[in-house]
């Protein structure tokens, strides 16, 4: 009898499984089906969710204007307004492979010099404070650099000079901090290299006064009086109003350096150290 139900049921779900299967398939066909729309339909309702700052889905819009128009003028505009709604959805990286693969099919365009401007802000957004790694600043600088070389008379290069100064400054405030550790710590000559770096390297920076300053504290430290009265008197001749020069010239005359912790007294760029 048992098998006899089970026969009898076998019809019913063959049927069963048959009905579920064209259900899931007709729900795959409509998922996939493909809705060609006027690229300029396409291209607005794309601008129409970056104007509402609903930059994800404005991402996506841009990406079916290129889907559907590859080889329109229309297509080349969302690729880089497309790259601007990740930059504005902080999806940084996927951003700069958009803006690369722009410049990449596109060196001649006129937005190519805001593509490199925004690629150097999507590395400028990510510095971190100066007790991390600075590769991003480095690669910030780098990039608006670019567009400083490339692009010196468009719109983008006072304002990405202003910004590869504050991430040279940024870099040297990362210097100070490294040479201070040392210092705190006595060990003199590895402090003293990183002053120097900064001083080198980093001439047009803010820290370059309290740099002098901390190789005067560490020269008169060691008993190298000679060479503390030199590092002053360039001190005194770039910076004469500052405050970092008053400091130097009473140790200097005293003969004695600061005994007090070495400390960032003087806050860098956005007070990071």
């Amino acid at each position: 009898m048992t098998g006899l139900v089970s026969a009898l049921h076998r019809p019913r779900l063959a049927a069963l499984a048959l009905a579920i299967a064209a259900l899931l398939s007709a729900c795959s066909d409509k998922k996939d089906e493909y809705v060609e729309r006027p690229v300029e339909e396409l291209y607005n309702e794309a601008m129409d969710f970056v104007d509402k700052n609903e930059y994800m889905r404005a991402s996506k819009a841009f990406e079916e204007v290129e889907r559907q128009h590859p080889y329109s003028v229309w297509a080349t505009k969302a690729q880089m307004m497309g790259a601007y709604s990740l930059y504005e959805r902080n999806k940084y990286d996927d951003a700069i492979i958009q803006l690369d693969r722009f410049i990449q099919l596109h060196p001649g365009n006129k937005d190519t010099a805001y593509a490199y401007y925004l690629k150097g802000l999507c590395y400028y957004e990510q510095i971190t404070d100066v007790a991390r790694d600075q590769r991003m600043t480095e690669q910030a600088m780098k990039g608006l650099q670019e567009v400083v070389d490339r692009f010196p008379a468009s719109s983008y290069a006072k304002d990405a000079k202003l910004k590869v100064d504050l991430a040279r400054d940024h870099l040297a405030g990362k210097e100070m901090t490294v040479g201070r550790y040392y210092q705190n710590r006595s060990q003199w000559l590895a402090a003293l290299n990183r002053y120097k770096l900064v001083v080198d390297n980093f001439q047009t920076t803010t820290h370059v006064p309290e740099a002098l300053h901390r190789m005067v504290e560490i020269y008169l430290t060691l008993g190298l009086d000679e060479e503390a009265k030199r590092t002053a008197s360039v001190l005194g001749h770039n910076f004469p109003g500052s405050d970092w020069y008053e400091d130097t010239f009473s140790m200097v005359k005293s003969g004695k350096p600061a005994t007090e912790q070495v400390k960032g007294e003087k806050s860098g760029w956005l007070g990071l150290w």
